[in-house]
């Protein structure tokens, strides 16, 4: 990971149901897939739990075996699939707009395979800095240090324990399977209720900490 930390203010970003509702268009994704592999798939269940890698997911409805393959062919369907249906999260640009208002740079770290993290980025007109796919929880820290993220934005415990592995602030949105308990339990150094909360945050946490 070629970057070098900057001097300036970096804040990382988790992706699905932090920046993005993916549900619909992971719904819709899971449906193909199991109609293309003749496999039954509880797309209801599936939805209520987004965060961890893929494979952690189909592995409770593929053989392991399978599970290589079957990933790829799911990453295949997915642009076609999953990409229209998902929706900015509440305050989603605004969030990103606060750190670049601020002089900083936002980074998308997530554990979603990168090339379909950025087609979503693009598709909605979230203007990352930077774009880093394939990290879940504690190996999000690999990215985050890389690029010198003080603050790392998530909805799951895997992303507070990214953060606090990365020694960054664990800033939590309660907009994903874990709820407001779970994420201070878990570490966080503040929970919001979603991220139309972040700018007014971010700017109190910069007042509150030395340049």
């Amino acid at each position: 990971m070629a970057p070098m930390p900057s001097r300036g203010l970096t804040v990382g970003f988790d992706l699905d149901m932090t920046l993005i509702d993916s549900r619909p268009g992971i719904h819709a994704c899971y449906r193909a897939l199991s109609a293309r592999t003749d496999t039954y798939i509880d797309c209801d269940l599936v939805v209520t739990r987004l965060g961890p890698p893929l494979e952690e997911e189909l592995v409770n409805w593929f053989p392991a075996e399978r599970v290589p393959a079957v990933a790829g062919l799911y990453r295949e369907l997915y642009p076609e699939y999953a990409i229209t249906g998902t929706l900015a999260m509440p305050g989603a640009h605004e969030a990103v707009e606060a750190v670049r208002a601020a002089g900083g740079r936002a980074v998308v770290v997530t554990a979603k395979w990168q090339p379909n993290a950025e087609l979503h980025l693009r598709h909605l007109g979230i203007g990352a800095d930077a774009v880093v796919g394939d990290l879940w929880a504690e190996r999000k820290a690999e990215a985050l240090r890389a690029y010198g993220a003080s603050v790392y934005v998530g909805d799951h415990t895997g992303d507070v324990r990214g953060a606090r592995t990365a020694d960054a602030y664990s800033v939590a949105v309660a907009t994903g399977p874990c709820d407001a308990a779970e994420l201070r339990a878990a570490g966080a150094d503040v929970v919001l209720a979603d991220l139309t909360q972040f700018p007014a945050w971010l700017g109190g946490y910069r007042e509150a900490t030395p340049a």
